[in-house]
């Protein structure tokens, strides 16, 4: 039958006899001719669907007396392939296909009507939407995914946009076939790193070292020109050869031998002159690369960072990087754009090429299992909109050439995107820093799915019609809720198969938590079929391995504890992980220009969970008392965790000691009323908790003693801090100049923060040593 909105020869030949407008010549014998292009959007025959369930040309009643079940080829895992895809069904509705997908619409302006225009719209141009989508991404659509998200208020930009789709669509469904030849040999390169990591199952011993406690591993150390020392992590399975071939007995056997997933090796550092091609990268992005690497570096080749950083993600391990900077922030920016859009559309053309090569068959074999249990594939989760922005500019970049292609949605995402910048002051300037970090827009609550095709991105796609999302922590908790929310939902985070965190340690400065919380959602089993064709949802995902497949960076300028307890419980990469630790030679005391004695005290706990309550109990039995004297009037205490502040101030209050407070809570008024009384001495005691100093940076004057409860997650705000003191910010009538000092509190398990202030070695030597007291003085010379 043919399309609505489009007029076929054969339905005027055909009609009945008498009636008006019966063709007078005699009709010829009409031959069905059998096409198996399946972007050919003309044909009279529907595309071949694979979540449909019968093809709309009527069988022949004898074929279905005569046909006969295709047999099963038994095989060592064929039990357990099967019983968790039956398992995996059971859970999910069955009734997918006239219910409405619960997929998350990223905008929450979506206009209905405008909608509902479009889609007539479409249907008049005799274009299904959900067919194009199939033919551009070869990807499974939801019920719901029709529904455009998101469009742009300017009605000329947005037929702008549905003309360009329509033009893409057409020239890529005359090419599809030639690219497909063309790229044949990518698709199947077993030498591509995406190709060994993600084609092949986990070998038995593989699974048994990943999921024993500890995890059993082999540690490796390297140390390269620009990276420095790394420390690598592989799990061990000494029963799987690098070519991924499993070891069993070679003897002869009607089974044949499975293959299996490789062991993961010790990156190898590329050279930066390497030609693109060399490093796997697909042929549709190589002639864009040199252009936009020189807008971010100057330079069209790798730098030494790019190259080094890109051999070890390009290997698929995961990786932890502390050595972000504001100078190299652009510089890794580009490498893992490059690595995650390379990663799509690898991902789709092999969907493409098998949709093609399927549509010459019946069923569906087992080495057509290509997707995941929903679309969503990468997941970069960054602090602010501005983050946000840069990325998806380097996107398009990268994927459409200047002036060609077609970018959906981009006027209201420039206009979502950019402004709502905050006004830096004239007077009394805010640190460089300060106004590097908060450049752009700071909005910290947004989340977007983009669709990628082969000349065109969709932004403001649904999440379950996406390839890659963008979000902010508090963007994702919105959507993920808690339990016993009734609108909650995470199965788009079922199948995330590399997630990128870039500047790490902003997250532990607006709430950690829900950076945990979205760990902890990851890859659990979804609650909705969402339109997926389980005939190709690759084996290892089936089974509940997606955890073990999937690829996490992580970028931040500071180690911190916090971080490297997600890197190593959270990520569970089967290829390994990388770390950079390289040690601080210098700590950043010796920015210091105020000459003041820095007193250390040490305090002893058994484990890190226990140091919370022995930090609280060395603080009130030891160090109030002596800072409580009438020579320590004017003290700053420094809290970088809120529920400590709480808990001091608490104290406080209940023993009638008296402070003022300052926190990131705290409203204008109140903040100018502390820091007064602070400065002419009424307050003894000033609480002051560093996430108000993040965001504000105010210079606190009068300050005579410092005390730091804790070392600050930010080791530039302890320098920052104590050259507070000097001679200009102080109150000539009350205290001394002479009468001054630094106080700190710490454990073992403040060594990240401590190797910061003081340097690595120094560090370690304080948390072993059997003195608990340890004395420094600045601004000697």
């Amino acid at each position: 039958m043919a399309r609505r909105g489009k007029l076929k020869f054969k339905d005027v030949v055909k009609k009945p006899h008498g009636q008006k407008g019966q063709s007078k010549k005699k009709p010829k014998k009409q031959h069905s001719r059998k096409t198996y292009s399946l972007f050919d959007n003309k044909k009279s025959k529907p595309k071949r669907k694979f979540h449909s369930e019968r093809s709309v040309e009527e069988p022949d009643p004898k074929k279905i007396k005569n046909e006969v079940p295709p047999a099963i080829e038994e095989s060592s895992s064929s039990d357990e392939e099967t019983a968790p895809l039956d398992s995996l069904r059971n859970t999910f509705t069955l009734s997918r296909n006239t219910k409405k997908s619960s997929a998350i619409d990223s905008s929450e302006s979506e206009d209905e009507n405008e909608d509902e225009v479009e889609k007539n719209s479409t249907e008049a141009d005799g274009e299904s939407e959900i067919d194009s989508e199939i033919d551009d991404d070869g990807m499974l659509e939801t019920s719901s995914g029709g529904n455009d998200q998101g469009n742009i208020s300017e009605e000329e930009s947005d037929l702008e946009d549905k003309q360009s789709e329509k033009t893409d669509t057409e020239s890529e469904s005359s090419e599809i076939e030639v690219d497909t030849e063309a790229d044949i040999d990518e698709v199947d390169n077993t030498e591509d790193p995406f190709i060994k990591h993600i084609a092949y199952d986990l070998h038995d011993s593989m699974l048994e070292a990943l999921q024993s406690t500890p995890v059993s591993l082999d540690h490796f150390t390297e140390t390269w020109s620009t990276l420095g020392k790394l420390s690598i992590q592989i799990p061990k399975c000494d029963s799987i050869t690098l070519d991924g071939n499993s070891t069993q007995d070679s003897t002869f056997s009607i089974v044949e031998k499975k293959m299996f997933a490789a062991k993961g090796i010790v990156p190898k550092s590329v050279s930066k002159s390497s030609k693109p091609s060399q490093l796997f990268i697909k042929t549709q992005i190589i002639n864009n690369l040199g252009k936009l690497n020189k807008k971010a570096t100057g330079s069209e080749n790798l730098t030494s960072l790019q190259a080094e950083i890109f051999s070890v993600i390009n290997n698929y391990q995961d990786f932890c990087y502390s050595g972000r900077t504001f100078s190299n922030s652009e510089e890794i920016r580009f490498v893992y754009c490059v690595h995650a859009v390379n990663h799509i559309l690898k991902t789709r053309l092999k969907v493409i090429h098998h949709n093609a090569r399927l549509s010459k068959k019946d069923d569906v074999p087992e080495e057509f299992r290509d997707q995941g249990l929903v679309r969503p594939k990468v997941l970069i989760i960054v602090p602010f909109k501005d983050a946000a922005y840069k990325i998806v500019q380097m996107l398009i970049d990268l994927i459409l050439p200047q002036d060609k292609g077609n970018v959906m949605n981009k006027l209201r995402f420039i206009e979502d995107y950019t402004g709502n910048e905050l006004i830096m002051p004239k007077k009394n300037p805010k640190p460089e820093d300060y106004e590097l970090t908060f450049h752009g827009n700071t909005n910290d609550d947004f989340k977007m799915g983009i669709t990628v095709t082969k000349k065109s991105l969709k932004l403001y796609a649904e999440f379950y019609s996406s390839d890659i999302i963008i979000a902010s922590p508090l963007g994702l908790r919105t959507i993920i809720g808690a339990e016993g929310e009734p609108d909650r939902d995470y199965d788009f985070l079922a199948s995330i198969e590399l997630l990128i965190l870039d500047q790490t340690e902003l997250f532990l400065m607006q709430n950690w938590d829900h950076v945990v919380h979205i760990f902890n959602h990851m890859h659990l089993q979804p609650k909705d079929s969402h339109g997926t064709d389980f005939s190709r949802v690759r084996t290892w995902s089936l089974n509940g391995w997606a955890k073990y497949y999937r690829q996490t960076l992580i970028f931040s300028s500071i180690a911190l504890p916090e971080i490297n307890s997600i890197f190593n419980k959270k990520c569970h990469n089967y290829a390994g992980k990388v770390r950079v630790i390289n040690p601080s030679e210098v700590g950043c005391i010796n920015r210091v220009v105020v000459q003041v004695p820095h007193v250390f005290h040490r305090f002893e706990c058994s484990n890190a969970a226990e140091a919370i309550d022995a930090r609280f109990d060395f603080f009130v039995s030891k160090i109030l008392p002596q800072q409580r004297e009438s020579l320590m009037k004017q003290t700053l205490i420094f809290v970088p965790s809120y529920f400590d502040y709480v808990r001091v101030r608490n104290y406080f209050k209940k023993e009638d000691i008296g402070f003022v407070q300052i926190c990131e809570y705290s409203k204008e008024g109140k903040v100018a009323r502390a820091r007064d009384m602070f400065f002419h001495g009424d307050a003894h005691f000033l609480l002051y908790t560093e996430r108000y100093h993040f965001f504000n940076r105010k210079r606190i004057k009068g300050i005579r003693h410092i005390l730091f409860y804790q070392l600050p997650v930010f080791p530039h705000f302890y320098y920052e801090m104590c050259n507070l003191m000097q001679d200009s910010y102080q109150n000539k009538k009350v205290g001394s100049q002479s009468n001054m000092t630094v106080t700190v509190i710490y454990s073992k398990y403040d060594l990240y923060q401590l190797s910061s202030v003081v340097g690595t070695e120094k560090a370690t030597k304080m948390s072993q040593s059997d003195r608990k007291v340890h004395m420094m003085v600045t601004g000697g010379g």
